[in-house]
């Protein structure tokens, strides 16, 4: 079978695994191999990945580095957004969430370059292998997909490293001894996991944390924003109008400054084991309270609560890797549509850790201060009409409580 393929599309960061599976790819199946590094925003100087692709022989027409933080924001994270989406209640799925793209992005570049293959550097224990070979098979159902981590025998950090050593990959001093976590980031959020987090009992360390400042030494003094929404997306911040990537990182600062946005959770992973994960999210984490507070004075009762109950849902297919199922999308129309009228501004208070809406206001509101005044309403409601519609919905507890002695 390794002899089949000719050409590989690799998901490529220029790190030590993937660059081992670079090399492993070229001796293993004897292939041309095409690089794709993408910018979601992770925050990381790219060029070094096209400087070692090109060390270990890569023709630089086979490199692609592709910026795709708006297309990221703009595509997948704000209709993300729109649903609410948390996994397990808490988790806002920031690296779910980048895996669909990447695989879009890979399966385009194999057809450009007319590779046959792709290849990825998950593990065979986690959830991004899911992920993005359901997106591979979706967008390109007879692609091969060559999984290392699945096929090789390099299963420690010493092996990898002695196998870089033997074919001369530069392995930077850091990658020597045992990494103390894992972290995979991109502009929605960065998350850690592993090592000196595989003890659910023992508190994060705080050298953990990269994307948020402790609450505890946050700002004394509250601060207090705006996002203006425009049919369920936000679209400016502090009444300045900002592109969806800019919108994000401009809130990630917000978020950093005041300590918003970190989650310890030990999650159920798809492949049907726990882990324990630390994520910080503290744009993403603004933007999901204010999205639910401008959905507060827009949407009517129903949807608003159909909304919900689709919610875990959605999030779970996201989580799973089924971006590009027609379940998602049939999920994805009606939160669309239910977004036509979520517009407007909402004001929040930012304060060590916290986020809490504090005010609200929409051109399409449908809260009506004449109606729920405790003051005189001038007959705009009837109180007595309450009394009907409390016995027609207690009627059949009174049959229950009448059948049933009480």
């Amino acid at each position: 079978m390794a002899d089949s393929v000719k050409k590989v599309v690799l998901a490529y960061s220029g790190g030590l695994d993937t660059s081992v599976i670079l090399k492993w790819l070229q001796t293993e199946y004897n292939c041309e191999v095409v690089t794709f590094t993408a910018d979601l925003g992770q925050g990381e100087e790219l060029e070094p990945a096209r400087a070692k692709a090109l060390l270990l022989g890569i023709k630089p027409e086979n490199i692609f580095i592709d910026d795709l933080r708006e297309e990221f924001v703009r595509d997948y994270v704000f209709p993300m957004m729109r649903a609410n989406a948390l996994y397990e209640g808490l988790y806002l799925l920031g690296t779910s969430i980048a895996r669909p793209l990447i695989a879009k992005r890979q399966i385009e570049i194999a057809k450009l370059t007319g590779a046959d293959a792709v290849s990825h550097g998950a593990t065979g224990k986690g959830n991004d292998q899911v992920r993005f070979e359901l997106g591979y098979y979706a967008l390109s159902p007879d692609i091969r997909i060559i999984a290392p981590w699945r096929e090789w025998s390099l299963n420690s950090r010493e092996a990898l490293i002695a196998f870089a050593e033997q074919h001369q990959i530069p392995v930077s001093k850091d990658k020597r001894g045992e990494s103390p976590f894992s972290t995979d980031a991109n502009l929605l959020h960065t998350s850690s996991e592993g090592k000196v987090l595989e003890d659910p009992w023992e508190e994060v360390p705080d050298y953990v944390y990269s994307r948020t400042d402790h609450p505890e030494e946050a700002p004394d003094t509250p601060e207090y924003i705006t996002i203006d929404f425009q049919s369920g997306d936000a679209v400016a911040v502090n009444g300045e109008g900002l592109s969806p990537a800019a919108l994000l990182a401009n809130l990630n600062e917000l978020g950093k400054r005041h300590g918003i946005g970190r989650l310890d959770l030990l999650e159920n992973r798809f492949v049907g084991m726990k882990s324990r994960g630390m994520y910080e999210t503290p744009g993403g984490t603004i933007l999901h309270i204010a999205h639910r507070g401008i959905e507060q004075i827009t949407l009517d009762r129903g949807a608003a609560h159909l909304k919900d109950e689709l919610m875990p849902k959605y999030a779970e297919l996201l989580y799973n890797g089924f971006w590009f199922s027609p379940e998602r999308e049939m999920l994805q129309a009606a939160i669309d549509h239910s977004q036509a009228k979520v517009t407007g501004t909402v004001r929040l208070k930012l304060y060590k850790g916290n986020v809490g809406v504090v005010g609200r206001k929409s051109p399409y509101s449908l809260y009506s201060a004449g109606i729920v005044t405790f003051e005189d309403d001038r007959g705009a409601y009837d109180q007595r009409d309450a009394a009907g519609f409390i016995r027609l919905n207690a009627l059949r507890l009174r049959l229950l409580g009448r059948r049933d002695g009480r």
